[in-house]
């Protein structure tokens, strides 16, 4: 799907969801960015092949009068409680992991996004419900600096320049890359895209981008050949990165993603305090200082035992919060 077809497609949810009533063909028209502009005739094949994907998408486009007393004008909404997921029970490993995917999307440049398409469709005129956003929320977080450009230019089908630094490397080198996708691994950002270098797909891991990555030619000048398949081309390149297990105590009842992480649990064991009960879980991780980082954010209801590595790491996190120099 094409980055216009993506942004047409969202903008026509968007509007379907938000509005109060019914809205006609020609208000949509008028409105969204892709339909504005065309021949009769190429609009009514667009609109009907949007309405298809939608729908096989399992998004419900209600068909309905713009005046209930008037029955001559028709016109389209997405109903939010037909949209929206029924009640669920979930367990609480299961709500600690749909917490987590809820906090993927949390970037500012798709934020934007949404908010630049609400600002046209109010400048339109359209009267909008804000709150029926909260069920289209997507979020992303991330550090490395050159996310945004790498993300827009995947979008955008941008080739890009950057410079890169490998591990030996005294210097780093610069490449030539049209993105097919930004990708996460092994608790890493990738960028996942043909390398005009080397002519073959690469992977290259974001936190080793320096400087700025620039684009090297015109938006739209090169398409993701058909039958890519990004996730398994992801993880035949993806370098093996060996795992290393490491020992804590958890409270019982907390810790639930480190739980499923761990390889082993035990209990009830003896722990730090008598206010409940302890667990011990042998957990495999890439790395000790991520570990640590998850021992340190649960407060007290998790303990490192060991390597002496975990424990140095999880002491000098909470000397730093602390304000205590060890």
């Amino acid at each position: 799907m094409t980055a216009t077809k993506s942004e047409r497609l969202l903008n026509l949810v968007i509007m379907l969801l938000v509005s109060r009533n019914y809205v006609t063909k020609e208000r949509i028209r008028e409105v969204i960015e892709g339909y504005r502009g065309s021949e009769d005739e190429a609009f009514e094949k667009m609109f009907e092949r949007d309405k298809a994907e939608l729908r096989a998408l399992g998004i419900p486009l209600e068909l309905g009068h713009v005046d209930k007393f008037f029955e001559d004008e028709q016109g389209y909404r997405i109903a939010r409680d037909a949209f929206e997921l029924p009640d669920l029970a979930l367990e609480p490993d299961e709500v600690a992991v749909l917490g987590l995917a809820a906090r993927v999307w949390q970037h500012a440049g798709l934020a934007s996004a949404t908010s630049q398409a609400l600002v046209k469709l109010r400048a339109a005129g359209h009267e909008v419900d804000r709150r029926a956003l909260d069920v289209l929320q997507p979020r992303v977080e991330a550090e490395e600096p050159s996310f945004d450009a790498m993300w827009s230019s995947t979008i955008s089908r941008t080739p890009v320049r950057f410079q890169y630094r490998r591990p030996k490397d005294t210097e780093p080198l610069l490449r030539h890359l049209e993105p097919w996708g930004v990708v996460t691994s092994r608790e890493r950002w990738y960028v996942l895209g043909f390398d005009r270098d080397r002519q073959a797909p690469r992977l290259f891991r974001l936190s080793r981008v320096e400087g700025e990555v620039v684009a090297d030619g015109r938006p739209g000048s090169f398409e993701v050949p058909p039958g890519t398949d990004i996730r398994a081309l992801t993880a035949n390149l993806t370098p093996v990165r060996p795992t290393v297990e490491a020992t804590v105590l958890a409270r019982h009842g907390t810790a639930v993603l480190l739980r499923r992480l761990a390889v082993a649990v035990e209990g009830p064991v003896p722990g730090p305090d008598e206010a409940s009960a302890w667990d011990r879980l042998r957990v495999s991780t890439f790395s000790y200082e991520q570990l640590a980082g998850d021992v340190v954010s649960h407060l007290g209801d998790v303990v490192a035992v060991d390597p002496p590595e975990l424990r140095d790491l999880v002491l000098s996190r909470l000397s730093l919060l602390a304000g205590v120099e060890r």
